[in-house]
């Protein structure tokens, strides 16, 4: 199982799994179409399937364009908002692809209807990698938006928590050395919150990804799977997990990181980069 990274938009990543034996490629959030195609014909690969984790514009905007592009596509996710789909999925359900196995993960928090995947091969020795979208990124997770505080720390911790502690976390979002910044005021002591944002920091000067982190290194440094530790619980002053995790959301809702918010015009500059809108008609 060969995963490329490819970063789009501002921060975003979109990802293609390749099963190495019969070249069957399965996109994650497909935000920029041309994009991925490109890549798709670079690796010579046999695009068939695109797993959506959630509705929102920058994780499923480019499904329609792509189903146009690639008549007899299969769109899946579990929420009925996602642009094309064609089947919903529902949480424990199992998909095969050659060897790749993959099981459906509900992880509602960010969203009502937010899927994760768990992917792993049949005979090898790799370890597995869970697709988790803005359920959980690296040291954080998303907002939450439309589910409650127990939905998500049941999300969080019990079933994406519980996965293998080797298990590589393909996230949503570059958004590595805020949310370390967060963790840092969250747990001024915690030596493996500094020795991570040090790396990030490094890879953020030579223009690098800091996906994949894997389980076992977020359950040491991600404050929203640390609901239980004490200097989580002191920070929030609450007691109960679901509680802290509210807590935690808010406080990080309010952390701003030291940067300039790009401008409308750039943004729409950088949609039209990417495909994303069409160019004005001549009147």
């Amino acid at each position: 199982m060969k995963v490329k990274v490819i970063p789009v938009l501002e921060d975003n990543y979109m990802y293609l799994v390749i099963e190495e034996r019969t070249r069957e490629a399965v996109a994650v959030d497909v935000a920029v179409p041309k994009r991925l195609l490109e890549i798709v014909g670079r690796e010579g690969v046999s695009l068939t399937t695109v797993l959506t984790t959630h509705h929102h514009w920058d994780h499923a905007r480019g499904n329609a364009e792509l189903a146009r592009l690639r008549p007899g596509l299969a769109v899946l996710g579990a929420d009925e908002r996602i642009c094309a789909l064609t089947r919903r999925l529902v949480h424990g359900e199992e998909l095969r692809f050659g060897a790749i196995h993959v099981r459906c993960l509900l992880t509602p928090g960010h969203t009502s209807g937010h899927m994760s995947y768990f992917l792993w091969e049949e005979e090898c020795p790799d370890p597995p990698a869970v697709f988790s979208g803005d359920a959980l990124s690296v040291a954080g997770c998303g907002l939450r938006l439309e589910s409650t505080a127990q939905q998500m720390y049941e999300s969080l911790k019990e079933t994406l928590g519980s996965l293998p502690p080797e298990t590589k976390v393909f996230c949503g979002h570059e958004h590595t050395l805020g949310n370390l910044e967060f963790a840092q005021k969250v747990e001024p002591g915690n030596d493996h919150v500094r020795a991570k944002l040090s790396w990030a920091k490094k890879r953020d000067e030579d223009d690098m990804p800091t996906v994949p982190s894997t389980l076992s290194e977020e359950l040491l440094y991600n404050p929203f799977l640390r609901v239980a530790e004490e200097p989580v619980r002191k920070f929030t002053g609450k007691a109960a997990p679901a509680e802290v995790l509210e807590a935690l959301c808010k406080e990080r809702a309010s952390f701003q990181r030291a940067a300039e918010p790009v401008q409308p015009q750039a943004r729409a500059l950088l949609a039209l980069q990417w495909g994303l809108l069409g160019t004005p008609r001549q009147k």
